[in-house]
């Protein structure tokens, strides 16, 4: 047994170095008048070190589970995790909820401005995954044109803030109205395809509107895009004209701060409400089976066009909140890539999980500010990390239960974990 998870070991390191491989490259030093080259392996040879380590822990870990102690202790901790759930599962929820939010309130006071920007993306990450994980991870619906939404509340609130001066709280729902518009047209025609086509039309709807935003010069500016959005927080920092730059500036991001903290917490709570209704049950039946959810009554048209009207009027908001944060859009910030991001937050996370897309968006977003040496490789290190997931944990960081119970059948089941992960 011991044996064949070596040899796996061994041959899943091989495929990850040549995986890995395009990171090496030849970097030119100048010094003076001279010249050199010289090969760089730094970045290949960290990640190369990263992964020995993940899968050397998850050997050891193999190996400690077949020993007795590793048996007993496995045994202690199934039984504190179902004390927990038993009797302490809602005030041990309540406890972290509060605590959380409490440190999150608190957050901006002794943040300096990058760490502030970096959280205000994180917040802003959170919304548009929550969004996507109502058509991707509750209704089952593929959507590689995500972005497509996320534009249009953007370009919405740059259009009318600029040349009709409307604020921002005036636009807003404007931006989710249009968002509705915009899912209805792309739901529609796709309520009767599935799979590849349901994934090729979406990225086809995504790619219209990034090619419209690029090319009606009159209207949104071209590649040139939309200058001069002012700043949600403009009326709130007006008055502290009298002070430094510096001061004005990390205000301005704590006011940023705190309206993207309410926007993903207000997303946070509609998504799982809707979840635990009627409305999120006849999504899940449709995930697991269209055809049965039909035969009982569910009305899967009606429902998987909800599905997109929901995710893309989240999407506007989200985009309207980013047009003015940056007070300049253009079609570069709404590509293909952009999608798959997103994408890569719930898929990561834990399809239909809410914690687990939270979770997702806030390390696919901290990390590459972490490892900015990365940047340049970053859907390399996306498309390893998403295959090392499928291969060792294909349910996600923190996945649904029944998605989990579907992936590992064989294993036996808690029976006071509930059908639903909250």
């Amino acid at each position: 047994m011991r044996d064949e998870q070596l040899t796996k070991i061994f041959i899943m390191l091989g495929w990850a170095f040549l995986l890995l491989f395009p990171m090496v490259s030849w970097q030119v030093r100048a010094e003076g008048t001279q010249y050199s080259i010289e090969l760089y392996l730094k970045p290949l040879l960290i990640l190369m070190g990263l992964l020995t380590g993940m899968l050397t822990l998850r050997l050891l870990l193999q190996i400690l589970k077949h020993t007795p102690v590793g048996q007993k202790t496995a045994t202690a901790l199934t039984a504190c995790q179902t004390w927990f759930t038993v009797t302490g599962a809602f005030l041990q929820h309540r406890v972290f909820q509060i605590t959380l939010l409490v440190a999150l309130l608190l957050f901006p006071l002794g943040a300096n401005p990058y760490t502030l920007d970096t959280a205000i993306n994180v917040f802003l990450y959170i919304t548009l995954a929550l969004g996507l994980n109502v058509v991707v991870g509750m209704a089952g619906l593929l959507d590689l044109g995500y972005v497509a939404f996320y534009a249009v509340g953007a370009y919405t609130y740059a259009l009318l803030n600029v040349h009709f001066a409307f604020p921002f709280w005036a636009v807003l729902p404007i931006g989710a109205v249009l968002g509705a518009i915009c899912g209805i047209i792309i739901g529609y025609p796709t309520l009767r395809m599935r799979g590849d086509y349901l994934a090729i039309v979406t990225l086809g709807f995504g790619e219209i509107i990034r090619i419209v935003l690029n090319n009606w010069n009159s209207l949104t500016g071209g590649p040139n895009g939309i200058m001069g959005i002012r700043d949600p927080s403009t009326l709130f920092y007006r008055w502290l004209g009298g002070f430094s730059f510096q001061h004005t500036l990390v205000v301005k991001y704590m006011y940023q701060y705190y309206l993207i903290l309410g926007i993903a917490l207000l997303t946070l709570i509609f998504v799982r409400r809707i979840r635990d209704s009627r409305i999120g049950w006849a999504w899940t039946a449709i995930r697991e089976d269209e055809m049965a959810a039909a035969a009982m009554g569910v009305n899967t048209a009606w429902m998987k066009l909800l599905a997109y009207i929901v995710g893309a009027v989240i999407a506007s908001v989200a985009g309207a909140f980013f047009a003015g944060k940056l007070r300049f859009i253009d079609p570069t910030s709404f590509t293909f890539i952009e999608s798959i991001l997103i994408l890569c937050m719930v898929v990561l996370g834990g399809m239909g999980s809410i914690p687990g897309v939270i979770l997702g968006a806030a390390v696919l977003v901290i990390l590459p500010e972490a490892f900015r040496e990365f940047q340049n490789y970053r859907m390399l290190a996306f498309g390893g990390a998403l295959t090392l997931m499928m291969i060792f944990r294909p349910e996600g960081f923190i996945p649904e239960a029944r998605h989990k119970l579907e992936l590992h059948a064989t294993e036996p089941v808690d029976p006071h974990v509930s059908a639903r992960n909250s």
